[in-house]
């Protein structure tokens, strides 16, 4: 009776034994990305939506100038629509001053059409419209006063308008962005911990110490000469 006792009275070694576990070795994997994704959940909550609108202008040639020249003209006024001289003749539309106004509108051409695209963006959707229509009104101000000597001129293609929807990524595209990065950094971190490389060199030494102990080829042949003679 006092044996079924003492097996029925539980085991408290056991069972702190059993609470003072080390955690898994993989467990930097779902940490991380958690938290990457609490992280890019909270900035797609806490971030200020961002509103992008963007309009067209196009190079046009002359009837004496080839296509490929407007072509080539496309690009280079790709690049001055940010400079200084055209963000001072946008800035009064704009209503912003050009310092900010150079950091809320970018362009971009194709190398297969005179096409220009000005983008300007903002955290408010009719001040984006404004900042890209601005920068194309001055652009095509500043470049048509030497279209007689290039022979190429731009035309306002498309209007920008206000959009309805935000450019900038919501909370569960940020959240599932985050979660992403949160597990690739935490696989990095498996392969390359330090504790995992010691465990790999303790693997391997008792492979290095079993194979040193063997005797070698021409050892083993000398010892079976020597049994032979006898």
């Amino acid at each position: 009776m006092a044996d079924t006792a003492d097996q029925k009275k539980p085991d408290h070694r056991s069972e702190r034994k059993r609470r003072l576990l080390p955690p898994p070795a993989w467990w930097p994997l779902p940490a991380c990305a958690l938290l990457g994704l609490a992280a890019g959940g909270a900035y797609g909550v806490l971030k200020a939506p961002e509103y992008a609108a963007t309009g067209y202008v196009v190079a046009v040639p002359n009837e004496t100038t080839e296509p490929a020249t407007a072509l080539g003209f496309a690009q280079a006024y790709g690049r001055i629509a940010t400079s200084s001289s055209t963000l001072a003749y946008a800035q009064p539309r704009a209503g912003i001053d050009a310092r900010r106004l150079r950091t809320q509108v970018r362009t971009e051409t194709s190398p297969d059409s005179p096409m220009i695209a000005i983008t300007g963006t903002s955290k408010s959707p009719s001040e984006a419209a404004d900042i890209a229509n601005a920068v194309a009104d001055a652009l095509t101000l500043t470049s048509n006063q030497a279209a007689k000597n290039t022979g190429v001129q731009l035309l306002l293609f498309n209007q920008a308008v206000a959009p309805s929807e935000p450019a900038s990524p919501s909370a569960p595209v940020s959240g599932a962005v985050g979660l992403c990065a949160g597990g690739l950094l935490g696989g990095l971190w498996l392969l390359a911990r330090p504790g995992r490389r010691r465990q790999e060199a303790d693997d391997a030494l008792p492979v290095v110490e079993e194979y040193a102990s063997l005797p070698a080829q021409g050892e083993h042949s000398e010892t079976k000469e020597k049994e032979s003679v006898r």
